[in-house]
């Protein structure tokens, strides 16, 4: 019987953080749960293919948009459940066994977000995160997301929107399982934006979302 998880990752000059990432999935294929490792990449003028190619990844290549290059990777998947990660996230060792006790339930999932820095801002951030899961049922693409693929495709997968692309899936999800499991991510973005002053960006721009902004004018804002 095959894997039941194809891994779909998103990049673009990842390579800087993409081995680790990988390395954290190891388990996963040494436990019989990954099927396939499926790397969409927009153009990336880095090692971010070689180090995909050498890990035996299935590369699909196309135009920048997470919300594409998310589509494209996961119109290739074959397993059962789709695992789609962020380049620099990197999931917490023992994730295969908490994985595989939660397959049987055949609901959507998400890691509980942690971030690689230290600090009363980065634990206050992440708990954050984690409630706003837990209670709306809204994790962000930088938890991780496990989905069944009959799921996806009834909530018509990835929209092709740079922006909040993750939020629209889940959004058409069942309720998403919030699982005992951290996916550690990057706070490049926080450090240098400041971490009260990123976090109010992100949570005005999903106000933003709600109300109907469109998601390349919200990119475009979210970027500068």
């Amino acid at each position: 019987m095959p894997a039941p998880i194809s891994v779909v990752i998103p990049t673009f000059d990842a390579a800087d953080a993409l081995p680790a990432c990988l390395e954290a999935l190891m388990e996963g294929l040494h436990g019989g749960l990954i099927r396939e490792l499926i790397v969409s990449d927009a153009c990336s003028t880095d090692h971010t293919l070689d180090i995909a190619e050498e890990a035996g990844a299935k590369v699909v290549t196309g135009p920048p948009s997470r919300g594409g290059q998310l589509r494209r990777g996961c119109a290739q998947a074959k397993g059962d459940w789709l695992l789609i990660l962020h380049a620099d996230t990197v999931l917490q060792q023992g994730w295969s066994e908490t994985v595989s006790a939660h397959l049987p339930s055949g609901k959507p999932a998400a890691f509980r977000l942690a971030f690689r820095a230290r600090g009363i801002a980065p634990a206050w951030v992440a708990g954050w995160a984690n409630l706003r899961s837990r209670l709306l049922g809204l994790p962000y693409g930088d938890q991780g997301l496990l989905v069944p693929r009959h799921a996806y495709q009834s909530a018509g997968g990835f929209p092709d929107q740079p922006l909040m692309e993750d939020v629209a899936l889940v959004r058409a999800l069942p309720k998403v399982t919030v699982l005992n499991t951290r996916a550690f991510t990057s706070a490049e973005r926080y450090e240098r934006a400041g971490w009260i002053r990123r976090g109010a960006r992100n949570l005005w721009t999903l106000l933003r979302y709600f109300l109907g902004a469109d998601p390349q004018v919200l990119a475009q804002a979210y970027r500068r």
